[in-house]
């Protein structure tokens, strides 16, 4: 099959300390307004249709947190050069004909900038954003301004900066290292450059006010959305409940026309409501036989999957059981642990708790369980 267009591939690199953005451990597994730093930068490259695959440079000491992006890794070097050839030779002979390299603590990227950069490649072999420099500039020691510099011809170089893959691929091996970006290297082996308009919203995220910076560029143009859901199932014959994704042994089983996991229906109206498209049952109506006695997580799976195909990505869900018994505190870690398994998070992005009604209800004459749910949906 004949290709339309160029195969691009995104390298995030993301193998370094960070040691000047404070204390909290790698800036990039760092909260940044409601996600993690590389959450953000992933998440750019994800939603532009022109960027085909996305790999994550990361250090060794990173693997599990590595582990839950979703997207290629491999370790890094000793220096941010030695990271974007790790990167680059990973994707050697695999056909991609264009390659953005990107530092992970730009999270505030926007779509404009990665399409003016791809533009810029169908008639340069290298092109790159930046922002031409406007304030007065001096040179200091000592606290003393000790003399002035023109600021003609000078520019703030930001990333992703854009290659054909072949030819930044030859310019990192006969580099030999020590270069302060990607355009360096490529200069150094004779290729031509374009400079594309940057984005002053495209900050590098270095020292700790900077996240603050961060946080008001992302707030401002985030859809976040809240849901909730709420279910209830009488209790019937049988020897367990269905809590969760977790079965718990108990005198009586819940009644449903699914496997009436009720906690796990509440979160998945949540989500189905925070996206304003009706519940379970629009999408799996109980007069349908085939959804009977159906696994919920089918369910669960089907609204994550729409909130995904929305741009939407899921901040945290939150779920509180309400019943006398079966005692809920024993399980909820599994329970937890079977919830992100299947929505693709984190075990500290899922919430599940219980309570009881003090005897009072329903539920405090052990007649069924109650579950409420709120789930954060949120669209860079």
């Amino acid at each position: 099959m004949t290709r339309t267009r160029p195969m691009t591939a995104a390298v995030i690199v993301a193998a370094g300390r960070g040691t000047r953005a404070g204390p909290g451990g790698p800036k990039q597994w760092r909260a940044l307004a409601g996600r993690r730093v590389v959450d953000w930068t992933v998440a750019a490259f994800a939603a532009h249709p022109s960027v085909d695959h996305i790999l994550v440079v990361t250090h060794p000491d990173d693997d599990a947190e590595a582990a839950t992006l979703g997207v290629e890794v491999v370790h890094g070097g000793a220096t941010r050069d030695a990271s974007v050839r790790a990167g680059l030779e990973a994707l050697a002979g695999r056909g991609f004909d264009r390659v953005l390299i990107h530092d992970v603590a730009r999270a505030c990227l926007g779509g404009r900038v990665i399409s003016d950069v791809l533009s810029a490649l169908d008639g340069a072999p290298g092109a790159a954003p930046a922002l031409a420099v406007t304030d007065a500039l001096w040179r200091g020691a000592g606290g003393q301004v000790t003399a002035t510099a023109a600021r003609g011809g000078l520019f703030r170089a930001q990333t992703p900066q854009g290659f054909r893959f072949d030819a930044i691929l030859a310019a990192h091996r006969a580099h030999p290292g020590g270069a302060a970006d990607d355009v360096e290297v490529a200069r150094a082996a004779g290729l031509d450059v374009v400079i594309v308009p940057g984005d002053e919203d495209n900050l590098k995220i270095t020292l700790p006010a900077d996240f603050a910076r961060a946080e008001r560029y992302l707030g401002a143009r985030m859809d976040i959305r809240l849901g909730n859901g709420f279910d209830v199932h009488r209790f019937g014959t049988g020897d367990h409940v269905i809590l969760c994704g977790v079965r718990v042994p108990h005198g009586r089983g819940l009644q449903g026309h699914s496997d009436a996991d009720v906690g796990m229906h509440a979160v998945t109206d949540a989500i189905y409501g925070a996206l304003a498209e009706g519940d379970i049952g629009h999408h799996f109506p109980p007069t349908d036989p085939q959804w009977k006695g159906a696994d919920s997580a089918m369910f669960l799976r089907h609204a994550v999957d729409l909130a995904t195909a929305k741009g939407f990505a899921i901040g945290n869900v939150d779920c509180t059981l309400i019943c006398e018994r079966p005692k809920v505190g024993p399980h909820a870690t599994e329970m937890r642990q079977r919830m992100a398994d299947i929505m693709g998070l984190r075990p500290d992005q899922v919430s599940v708790k219980a309570t009881t009604s003090e005897r009072l209800g329903f539920t405090g004459r052990e007649e069924g369980i109650a579950a409420l749910a709120t789930a954060t949906l949120v669209k860079p």
